[in-house]
Parts: structure tokens; sequence; C-alpha cells
């Protein structure tokens, strides 16, 4: 090598970070099919007994496209997160930062040559943590390759048979957290996401009389959950229906499209 030439660093292993959709196995794509059938071993991050209906949609997808024991399954549990913390960024870092450890952990007991591959719901580009804490590998030899998936938001958009941009419009895709101060003047297409109540059912009257809500529970699942209509008319029918089927089955996973009326600008 020439003196001043840049350093090669040979790619030995790969890890795929595979969007699997939000509930229905038939929206996994067919570039996420293909890099399954490459894997061989799957990083599974395990979240507790609340979620088995996850756990068996990611169950499914692994038996449909892999024959069992062609590969292996390597399992840690998710570090603790503290949420009742008052300050809220410092406590999602400090526990991106443990998982990231875990992360890096599991990753290092791949062999030279070998791909495996963290299931993410969604896409891996919204509202997940997986390729950031994966930044964060101390090995140059491991290459990450992301597949996209199907977000909660496409399959809302479909389940609602919805067009999310109006013409000339933006839209903005948030969390609950955001919204319960308010919704932004300048924007009348709003997606949220990981909402821990119904921010927008708690939003003053007059902030919300133009606005209609296009909510979704476990969307594109056999247990898909759809209600639309004026805010003003259906917040507390989706308070009601969130509540019962978060008491049925131990969790809930919603996302909604708030829609002002268009106005003359």
């Amino acid at each position: 090598m020439g003196v001043g030439s840049p350093s090669v660093v040979a790619v030995t292993s790969t890890v795929y970070v595979i969007g699997i959709g939000s509930g229905d196995p038939d929206h996994l794509t067919l570039a996420a099919v293909s890099a399954l059938q490459k894997v061989d071993v799957v990083f599974v991050i395990d979240k507790g007994e609340a979620k088995e209906d996850l756990v068996a949609l990611r169950t499914e997808i692994l038996h449909r496209h892999r024959t069992p024991g062609s590969y292996r399954v390597v399992e840690a549990a998710d570090p603790v997160r503290d949420r009742t913390a008052e300050r809220y960024t410092e406590a999602v870092v400090d526990w991106q930062d443990r998982r990231g450890a875990l992360y890096a952990e599991m990753v290092a007991g791949l062999a030279p040559g070998e791909t495996g591959a963290f299931l993410v719901w969604g896409d891996p580009a919204l509202y997940d943590g997986t390729l950031r804490l994966l930044e964060g590998l101390a090995d140059p030899e491991i290459e990450v390759v992301s597949i996209p998936g199907i977000s909660s938001v496409q399959a809302l958009a479909a389940a609602h048979r919805l067009i999310l941009n109006r013409v000339g419009r933006p839209v903005l895709i948030t969390t609950g957290r955001r919204i319960a101060g308010g919704l932004p003047a300048d924007v009348d297409d709003v997606v949220v996401m990981l909402d821990g109540g119904t921010a927008f059912a708690d939003l003053p009257d007059a902030d919300v009389a133009d606005v209609d809500v296009y909510w979704g529970a476990y969307v594109g699942s056999a247990d898909e959950i759809l209600v639309a209509g004026p805010v003003l008319q259906v917040r507390e029918e989706i308070r009601r229906v969130r509540a019962e089927a978060r008491a049925r089955k131990g969790w809930i996973m919603d996302t909604y499209l708030l829609r002002r009326h268009p106005a003359e600008r």
C-alpha cells in the first residue's frame, strides 16, 4: 500500500435491521424475505410477556421464510427504562446507552462471515432506535444494512383509504408528548405516534373544532380497530375503545392522523 493511501477494512460479517411491518405478516417485503434467508443469527430483545402477540408475529414470519434449525436465536432482556423520571430526555438517553451496550455485546458473538438480523416493528427509519444504537459498534468489520418495512403510518393510511399529504401542504409526524401543548398552526395534517394516552382528546375544544381524527390500533393485525370522524364527536369513543383494548390485551399500539379542515390561506 502506498504512502497516504487510505486503509481498506474488509467486511467479514453483516447485520441486517429488517422492518417487519406493524402486524400483518403479508406486509413483509421481498427484500426483507431475501435478507431473512441469508441470516445465521436472529437477535431478539425480550420486552416481557405483555406483548406476546408481537412475539407470535415474529415467530410466524420466521417459520414462513426459514426452516427451523437453519438459524440460531440470541435473546436478551430489554434494559428497564425509568418512565417516572422528571427529565424525560436524560432518562431516554440513559436507557439507549444501556441498550446500545447490550446490542454491541450480542453482535460481538457473530463468527467471521456470519450474518445476523434484528427484526424491528414497522420501518427501521421511523421511530425505531436500532440503527442509531448500532452506529456505535466498535468493530469496523461488521456492516449494518437497513431493510425498509411497512410502517404503522402507511398501514393506517391504507386502512382509512387516506392520502397523507394534500396538494402543496406538509405532513408532520410527531409524538403525543409533542402535541400535548397544542397543534402547530402552520401544519394541517399531523400524524401522531408513541402517544401514551390520547393527547388529542385533551386539547381545548376551540383548538380541534375544525379537526378530524383517523385513529387505528393494532393496525394491520387481526385485532385492528379503526375509528374516524370529527375530534369533538369521536374523542370519547376513542378513549373508551382504547381503554377496553388495552385492558383486554395488556398493551396498546395505536397511531392517528389529525387533519384540519381546509382554510383559505
